[in-house]
């Protein structure tokens, strides 16, 4: 599974995010949000909250439009500890 966070500038290419970072984040923190590209498939992330609700964590997704076109959104993930 890769993911890719969402991109930052317009023009520049979404970083990649690590599944170890990730949840590293989230047991560090508890309760974080992600945002993530509009690259990346819906099946992946279904496969990351699949995986952690394994854990016992809650999971929510979303999808968040920032514009008109079709190709302005982005993932919106929540996920709580």
């Amino acid at each position: 599974m890769e993911l890719k966070f969402a991109r930052t500038e317009v023009n520049t290419k979404p970083k990649k995010a690590e599944l170890a970072k990730i949840e590293q984040s989230v047991e560090k923190g508890g309760s974080v949000i992600f945002y993530f590209d509009r690259e990346n498939s819906h099946k992946d992330l279904l496969e990351l909250q699949d995986y952690f609700e394994a854990k016992g964590k809650s999971f929510y997704m979303s999808e968040v439009r920032y514009g008109l076109s079709d190709h302005e959104y982005m993932y919106q993930v929540h996920i709580i500890g």
